[in-house]
C-alpha cells in the first residue's frame, strides 16, 4: 500500500479529537500580507476555509489589501499624506480604498471560496451596520475605530452555511465611509461574536523572543512586559495589543501565524503542533 496514502490516513485520524473539539466553534480569519499575493496561495486559503466549514467549524474572513490600495494610488497619480508614519486617508484616497477592499480583493476571496466548493457572500463592515466607526484621529481623515458591532448579518449568513468575507470599512454616525485597520476590525468582529479563535495571518512566524525563536504560547498577562522590555516591537505591538482587546470581549484565545506557510490555519487548528503563537489565558 502505498506510504504516503498510509501517513495522510494517519493524519486524518490524529485530527479527530480537534475535529471534535472545534464542531460548531466560530472562527475569525484575518488575511493579510503575502497570503494574498499569488493566486496558488490564494486558492490553498479558500480550500483550507472551505474545508473548516466542512468539518463543523463557522469561519469568518477579514482581509486586509494594502499593496493592492497603494498599487492603485500609484496608478491613478494620488499623493498620499502621513503624519507620524501613518497615511492621512482623504476622500481621494478613500474613495480608493473603498473600490479595492470593497470591489477587486473582496471579489477575488469570494471567487476562490466558490472555486473550491464553498458558498462565500462578500460584505463590508458597512453592510447592515455590521461596523459603526468613530473617527480615529481628525489628523488622518477617513480612519475610523469600530464603536458598536451588530454580528446579526454573520449569524445569518452561517445558518445559511454562508462563509462571510468583509472587507474593513465601516459607516459613521452622519454616514461617512471609514477605512478601519484589518487586524483591528477582525478583532471587533471577533469579539461581537465571542469567537473560540481568531487567527491573525501576517508575514512571520509568529512572536519572537530575543533570540529569534518563536514563542509558542504567552499568557495575556505576559503581553505589556514583552512590549517594554523591547521583545515585542514595530507592528507587532498592534497586533498583540488587538489580541488584547479581542480576549477581553470574550474572545477565548487569539493566534498571531505565518500565512505564507502552506495550510497554516489547519496545522494550527487541527494538530498537535499547531503554529504560530498562542494568546490564552494559562490553564
Amino acid at each position: 500500500m502505498n506510504r504516503d496514502w498510509i501517513a495522510t490516513a494517519a493524519t486524518l485520524s490524529q485530527a479527530l479529537p480537534y475535529l471534535q473539539r472545534y464542531a460548531g466553534a466560530t472562527v475569525v480569519i484575518k488575511l493579510g500580507g503575502h497570503a494574498m499575493g499569488s493566486d496558488d496561495a490564494m486558492a490553498s486559503f479558500a480550500r483550507d476555509v472551505v474545508l473548516m466549514q466542512q468539518v463543523g467549524l463557522n469561519p469568518v474572513v477579514v482581509h486586509g489589501g494594502g499593496p493592492m490600495i497603494n498599487d492603485m494610488l500609484d496608478r491613478l497619480d494620488i499623493t498620499s499624506n502621513f503624519v507620524n508614519g501613518k497615511r492621512v486617508t482623504d476622500q481621494a484616497t478613500m474613495d480608493v480604498v473603498e473600490m479595492v477592499l470593497s470591489g477587486k480583493v473582496n471579489n477575488r476571496l469570494v471567487q476562490a471560496i466558490s472555486a473550491e466548493g464553498g458558498k462565500a457572500v462578500g460584505l463590508s463592515g458597512k453592510d447592515a451596520n455590521l461596523m459603526v466607526c468613530d473617527q480615529t484621529d481628525a489628523a488622518l481623515g477617513f480612519v475610523g475605530t469600530p464603536a458598536d458591532v451588530d454580528p446579526t448579518i454573520l449569524r445569518d449568513l452561517h445558518n445559511a452555511r454562508a462563509i462571510p468575507v468583509i472587507a474593513p470599512l465601516g459607516m459613521g454616525r452622519n454616514g461617512e465611509t471609514y477605512n478601519i485597520n484589518g487586524d483591528t476590525a477582525a478583532g471587533a468582529i471577533a469579539g461581537a461574536l465571542q469567537a473560540d479563535r481568531l487567527l491573525l495571518l501576517t508575514d512571520v512566524a509568529g512572536v519572537k523572543d530575543k533570540n529569534g525563536e518563536v514563542l509558542t504560547e504567552i499568557p495575556p498577562a505576559q503581553i505589556p512586559e514583552l512590549i517594554k522590555d523591547g521583545t515585542i516591537a514595530g507592528g507587532m505591538i498592534p497586533k498583540t495589543e488587538t489580541a488584547l482587546a479581542a480576549m477581553e470581549q470574550g474572545v477565548r484565545a487569539v493566534v498571531i501565524l505565518d500565512g505564507r506557510a502552506p495550510n497554516a490555519c489547519l496545522l494550527e487548528l487541527f494538530t498537535d503542533h499547531g503554529a504560530g503563537s498562542l494568546i490564552r489565558e494559562p490553564r
